[in-house]
């Protein structure tokens, strides 16, 4: 690559650009500063799972555990419960039994907050700040429970831009204190609809904080109010009910806006699909022993962008005007936002899928910019961008939005197959920066310290950015290299070999003032109901990553006995971690694999975290311990033996203060075929709450891999 030397103008805007964010990080410390306090949350360990586990800076009920492997392969796993905080309890409600169906509690609340003098969230835009309202923004609440009331679940579909750390914290402290344990983190999943017309200003990171253009309490305390109201609703309005789940699919509505990624995954994988996109819309309907309707959740994959980055209303896009149209029609002479009926259009995985169906075009020239790069001849990329179906971005909303509502209408006023079986959740707290992937038996990688990538800076056809980036940069500019060396430092040689191919523009994961950037732990979480399972996912999964999730996921259900399960992918879930592509596709570095933060193996590392979140919640009451082989060929996990076997050994020893001890031993047996091994232990961990009966939660530990090798 040529030397470049820069002119004196250039040296200028250097110069210019180092004051710039000098001043930037220095304002940013005084707003976190007079913000009040941001969490970090540390890992409890990387190597294990819980559903109740929460890292050390959270407050509540937690259960940890510890686990290792001796010379002679004993796994011992510790588990403590303890209270720390004081809670006022809300009375339960006694619950109607002896029915067949579940409870089921459907609440909605305003959470709209800010509508101007507030940067609106997800395009990034500095200039793209609220002026007003077109549509209000609410969180929609929808629980279910046993007929006994002892396990039950919540789904909540917020419209907003996604959920951040902070906000889902606030929110499961909010319900500890008044309903204790009833809530927690394992059985409460928060989902953001993606609307880029919402609020920003309610995020504990760095590089959100930056986009946000600050930290609004006022719009965070109006978005938690809200999401605690609409649960607060639904709990009180429970009721004996059925649930109903139907499929369908939705046309005309989405296109995939990075089909150039999409060709790098295999042919052979690809010709098992019709689409580049997802268009299967899952429909759930709750209606009450009579048969009266209570409510709808939707999950469908498209983008909320049909309004665009020249917008300055608040409102929820496509997708809120779905649930507008549909719960007008349901709560007839209510005004909007009122009434019994609650119907949530929740998000899927939408990371390349755009309601923008015209496709890409040159602004400037008409023609068309479908290219690898998304770049037009004259103007370059920030020409090109794609448009909806109407005369205008109001029009293709409506369009757009009209298109869902009809298809649920459709779904719901159809379905027949009733969700019935016991409800379960699963959820473990990881360090995304250090999941070991293994890729056959003998060789394995890592997850990286989040970094984005050139191409995150070049925005999509939906939203481009300002600066003249290109999508699908595999190196980097020597020019903005070094104005970032000089800002913030050179990324070390670790993060850039980690992250290949992509050229690293920001190393955020080396960055922690005047706060981290970007999140190193992450919730992971599964709640099932019957043969329904919700994966809630902390970020926007691309359309093949979303297909390999819910393939591996329904087939770990279905090794275990749990058959046919049906897997919704649940995006923007309970924590930001931009997008999740496929190893194919990060390879082609368009946007989305740009703003894959953990590197190139963070599919595979998320398929193996659910993966072992849907084992627990298949295999947990039928074994306290399982020894697993690796198998290259399948790439999982087999059990062995497990508490039944001749050659395992489980002790527990009770301790003092709640304290307990498991030790579990394997006696390697002559016959064990040589290979990766490890060991996992199920257990148990009984909470008591003051008034209230004691619940009883599920937690898993696992050892490191060893080897076995014949002498």
């Amino acid at each position: 690559m040529a030397k470049h030397t820069f002119s004196n103008l250039e040296t200028f805007l250097i110069f210019l650009l180092v004051m710039m964010s000098a001043i930037t990080v220095a304002l940013l410390s005084l707003l976190f500063i007079t913000s009040g306090t941001i969490e970090n949350h540390k890992d409890l360990g990387g190597h294990f799972f819980s559903t109740t586990q929460s890292p050390p800076a959270t407050q509540g009920s937690t259960a940890t555990q510890r686990s290792t492997v001796t010379q002679h392969s004993t796994a011992t796993q510790s588990s403590t419960a303890t209270q720390t905080s004081p809670v006022t309890l809300t009375p339960e409600s006694p619950l109607f039994q002896n029915f067949s169906g579940y409870h089921i509690g459907v609440g909605r609340a305003d959470c709209t907050g800010q509508v101007a003098d507030i940067n609106l969230m997800g395009y990034g835009k500095s200039s793209q700040n609220a002026q007003g309202i077109l549509t209000r923004l609410y969180s929609r609440a929808f629980i279910m429970a046993e007929p006994d009331g002892s396990n039950r679940t919540v789904f909540v579909s917020i419209d907003i831009g996604m959920v951040s750390q902070r906000l889902r914290l606030e929110v499961l402290n909010r319900l500890q204190s008044k309903y204790g344990s009833l809530y927690r983190r394992d059985n409460v999943i928060l989902s953001g609809t993606h609307t880029h017309s919402g609020p920003a200003g309610y995020f504990q990171y760095t590089v959100f904080v930056i986009a946000s253009e600050g930290f609004s309490n006022q719009t965070f305390q109006h978005m938690v109010t809200g999401i605690l109201k609409s649960i607060d609703i639904a709990h009180t309005n429970m009721k004996p009910g059925k649930i109903f789940i139907n499929k369908g699919n939705v046309d005309g509505v989405q296109i995939n806006r990075s089909p150039y990624s999409y060709l790098q995954n295999p042919q052979s994988e690809r010709a098992r699909y019709s689409s580049n996109t997802d268009k299967e819309m899952i429909v759930l309907k709750m209606v009450d022993l009579n048969g009266d309707d209570l409510g709808l959740i939707s999950w469908f994959a498209i983008h909320p962008v049909s309004m665009n980055n020249s917008n300055h209303l608040v409102n929820s896009d496509n997708v809120g005007y779905a649930s507008y149209l549909l719960e007008q029609e349901k709560n007839k002479g209510y005004l909007p936002g009122q009434g019994p009926f609650v119907a949530a259009f929740a998000s899927s995985n939408l990371g390349d899928v755009s309601p923008n169906i015209l496709g890409p075009r040159c602004i400037n020239t008409g023609e068309s910019c479908d290219n690898a790069n998304s770049t037009c001849p004259i103007g370059g990329p920030s020409m090109c961008i794609a448009k909806g179906p109407g005369q205008d971005m109001f029009d293709s909303t409506q369009i757009i939005g009209r298109a869902m509502y009809q298809r649920a209408k459709e779904l719901y006023a159809s379905a027949s197959q009733e969700v019935t079986g016991p409800l379960a959740s699963a959820h473990q707290w990881v360090d995304m920066t250090d999941v070991t992937v293994w890729l056959n038996s003998t060789h394995a990688s890592k997850t990286c310290k989040p970094a984005l990538g050139y191409s995150f800076a070049a925005g999509t056809i939906d939203g481009v950015g300002g600066l003249n980036f290109t999508q699908g940069k595999r190196e980097g500019d020597p020019f903005w290299d070094t104005i970032r060396d000089q800002i913030l430092g050179k990324p070390s040689e670790e993060i850039k070999e980690c992250h290949k191919p992509k050229p690293i523009l920001l190393h955020t994961g080396e960055l922690s003032k005047p706060h981290p950037w970007h999140p190193d732990i992450v919730d992971v979480q599964i709640i099932t109901l019957g043969s329904l399972a919700i994966t809630a996912i902390p970020g926007e999964f691309t359309t093949m990553s979303g297909r390999r999730l819910r393939e591996a996921v329904q087939a770990e259900f279905a090794s275990h006995g749990m058959q046919n399960m049906t897997v919704v992918i649940s995006g923007l879930c309970n924590v930001y971690t931009h997008y999740i592509t496929t190893y194919e596709e990060y390879q082609a570095q368009r946007y989305e694999a740009a703003s894959t933060i953990y590197g190139p193996h963070t599919l595979s590392a998320y398929i193996q975290l659910f993966r072992n979140l849907a084992k627990a919640i298949a295999t947990t009451h039928q074994t306290f311990l399982t020894v697993e082989k690796y198998e290259a060929t399948s790439t999982s996990w087999q059990i062995v033996c497990n508490d039944a076997s001749w050659e395992t050994r489980f002790y527990w020893h009770k301790g003092l203060l709640g304290l307990s001890n498991a030790t579990v031993e394997w006696h390697i047996p002559d016959t064990a075929q040589p290979g990766i091994y490890r060991i996992r232990y199920f257990g148990h961990n009984r909470k008591q709450d003051i008034l209230k009966p004691a619940v009883v939660l599920s937690f898993e530990g696992t050892s490191p891999a060893f080897e076995v090798v014949t002498i």
